[in-house]
């Protein structure tokens, strides 16, 4: 029988080595002798030179047990973390679903939504569930580029929740619905649900802004700004599944139906075959990647939130680390997916 993924999840969280957890206050928590821990210092010395010699990281931040093992570059500046800003949108969804505000079965006509170019019957049939999963059927481009609609099959032509595939469309619009449906401000509910009580050192709430063509869409980008130390918070919560200290943030079980896998990495290097040069196996959730069909027992049931130019928040629950880095777009650089998937597979490697 098929164990699920969130079993097995489960089971590797909490069959790591050792119990000990520490959650940072303000300030992180640097573990003095990570070799003891099994974080060789050989290892993370040639894990560093490869970050500077090989990589356009401009900062990078990793845990154990919530404590930081190594540390590069500048991870207290802010900057724009491209497409990770919808796996933070997701983790925002939780509490309203947990209090029947949102209702995922929802679709896209019972919410009155169409756009500047008419939505087609087939694809008004799309529920919040399916947008969330990137299975909307619904291939008009998005307010901002950065997807791979160009390999979108023809407009209703699949059935909404049938066929995967990454549209900003997509994303944006689950942006507009969480505003709609809940009377909030994702910048206001990242602060309050997530800012606030993760005591995060860097976040600054006056850079958030949304952008984009409204001419070819209404729905604009929810675009974000974090530093990686903050990022870094977000990870260990979603490791903790939603947990903080003693305090639930975000519903346990919408952690679980989030990481539940709706698009095997099959069928996502078959809609956009540039994803088997990936370096990882790579399935989808509610807008996580999932790590899949990797034989290396520190990545099982790994995953992460990924953007462009070299932005991620990656969780490894086999050895209760995650891992955060990003390149500021601001300086000109970036590093591209494979790059982004050595440097997880390169810090896995470390733990030994």
């Amino acid at each position: 029988m098929k164990i699920s993924f969130i079993l097995l999840l489960s089971f590797l969280l909490f069959n790591c080595k050792g119990e000990a957890q520490i959650f940072p206050d303000k300030n992180w928590v640097v573990n003095a002798t990570p070799e003891v821990d099994g974080w060789g210092p050989t290892a993370r010395s040639v894990f560093t030179r490869y970050i500077i010699d090989s990589t356009n990281v401009t900062g990078l931040l990793l845990l154990h047990k919530g404590k930081v093992v190594l540390e590069y570059g500048d991870v207290a500046e802010n900057s724009y973390i491209a497409s990770c800003r919808k796996s933070v949108l997701t983790m925002l969804y939780g509490n309203y679903v947990e209090r029947n505000l949102i209702d995922l079965s929802k679709t896209l006509e019972d919410l009155g939504i169409d756009d500047v170019s008419d939505l087609l019957p087939i694809e008004k049939q799309a529920t919040i569930r399916d947008v969330l999963s990137a299975r909307s059927g619904v291939y008009l481009r998005g307010a901002n580029g950065g997807d791979f609609r160009q390999f979108a099959p023809e407009r209703g032509s699949v059935t909404p929740g049938s066929y995967w595939l990454f549209n900003n469309w997509d994303f944006n619009l689950a942006g507009h619905i969480f505003e709609k449906e809940t009377g909030k401000n994702i910048y206001d509910e990242i602060e309050t649900q997530l800012a606030v009580p993760l005591q995060m050192q860097d976040w600054d709430r006056s850079l958030q802004t949304k952008s984009g063509d409204t001419t070819v869409s209404k729905f604009p980008a929810y675009h974000m700004w974090f530093s990686t130390r903050d990022m870094a918070r977000i990870g260990m919560l979603m490791l903790h599944r939603g947990r903080w200290k003693n305090k639930q943030l975000v519903p346990q079980h919408w952690i679980d139906d989030m990481l539940t896998q709706r698009t095997s990495y099959n069928e996502a290097q078959k809609n956009v075959p540039f994803l088997k040069e990936d370096g990882l196996d790579l399935g989808y959730d509610y807008m996580w990647w999932l790590i899949e069909n990797t034989k290396e027992p520190n990545l099982k049931g790994a995953y992460s939130a990924q953007g462009a130019l070299g932005q991620n928040i990656t969780v490894f629950p086999a050895i209760d680390a995650v891992l955060a880095f990003k390149t500021k777009s601001d300086y000109r650089r970036g590093n591209s997916i494979q790059t982004q998937m050595t440097i997880i597979k390169k810090a896995a490697e470390i733990y030994y």
